[in-house]
């Protein structure tokens, strides 16, 4: 190649490389866009399902769970994780929260749990495992799904999106660079995650750091709690891995099986970006073939 045509292309090709890589529906997967998992009052919230063609049912389900600080995101945002582990056999379920612009902790954690019992009640329907559902998230909502692991028992955290009498218990979870300690946030005052956090949890640490503890999912570590999965950029300064280094700790000190995937020199979002995606999509794929006992 011309070494003029080279200098001219190298920012081209450098943008690619900082990317989402591209995604198109495997010719194996059905996608059922936009079904309303839960309902509040004439507020509807909507998921996209992602289904094996074909395969040895009923299948494991993965409950997904975009980042974006909790006032942003969209539920696209793990279509392309969903339709790779439909090849394999699971459904996957990319959902919608309340953000919060629109209301504040723990309404979006309602929202979770509500998806996780959907999957419950649609599971006959489905071809779904009721007893084989993962959930997976990113950022913020990687603290909301280990928040949603560690949690089981807080009926005063199920809220009222719809199939009360359903369990929200999820059998493993994989965490991307999540944010697992809120504490840790709110001692920063200034830095832009502690107001995410304050926005999202509708008070400051310094007013109401009770609140913050309870949301943090470090604080409800059990020996019940379930198999986890991090993954993690050691660059990361959005959210530094010490938070997942510090829950991982937490639950192997509880007796539950707990690891983490390293990602050197990766910033925040690493998963969703060459070189990570493949190998971060592969671990994930691993861990929940493991702990969602996929035939």
């Amino acid at each position: 190649m011309p070494r003029l045509l080279l200098l001219l292309l190298l920012p081209v090709l450098l943008l690619a490389q900082r990317q989402d890589p591209p995604f198109s529906l495997p010719d194996s997967v059905e996608l059922r866009p936009d079904l309303v998992f839960a309902r509040y009052g004439p507020r509807e919230l909507k998921a996209d399902l992602y289904l094996p063609k074909s395969g040895q049912a009923p299948f494991p389900a993965i409950v997904y769970v975009h980042g974006g600080g909790w006032r942003n995101g969209s539920k696209s945002a793990f279509s392309r994780h969903a339709a790779h582990m439909a090849t394999r056999g699971y459904a996957g379920l990319c959902i919608e929260y309340r953000l919060s612009g629109e209301a504040t902790f723990p309404a979006a954690l309602h929202d979770v749990k509500a998806a996780v019992r959907y999957l419950r009640a649609q599971a006959a329907s489905l071809r779904i495992d009721a007893t084989r559902i993962g959930a997976a998230g990113g950022s913020a909502g990687g603290h909301l799904v280990a928040l949603l692991a560690v949690s089981p028992q807080r009926k005063d955290w199920e809220g009222s999106g719809g199939n009360p009498s359903l369990s929200s218990a999820v059998q493993s979870v994989a965490a991307f660079n999540p944010a697992v300690d809120l504490v840790a946030f709110g001692t920063l005052r200034s830095n832009d995650a502690s107001n995410s956090v304050a926005t999202f949890l509708g008070a400051h640490f310094a007013s109401k750091p009770e609140l913050w503890k309870d949301a943090t999912p470090i604080t409800h570590v059990s020996q019940h709690s379930p198999p986890f999965l991090f993954l993690h950029g050691d660059a990361d300064t959005t959210v530094p891995i010490a938070q997942s280094h510090k829950m991982l700790e937490s639950l192997k000190a509880a007796g539950v099986s707990a690891e983490i995937l390293t990602a050197p020199g990766a910033a925040h979002g690493f998963f969703n970006r060459p070189p990570w995606f493949e190998p971060t999509l592969r671990r994930m794929a691993e861990f929940f073939d493991v702990t969602l006992k996929i035939r």
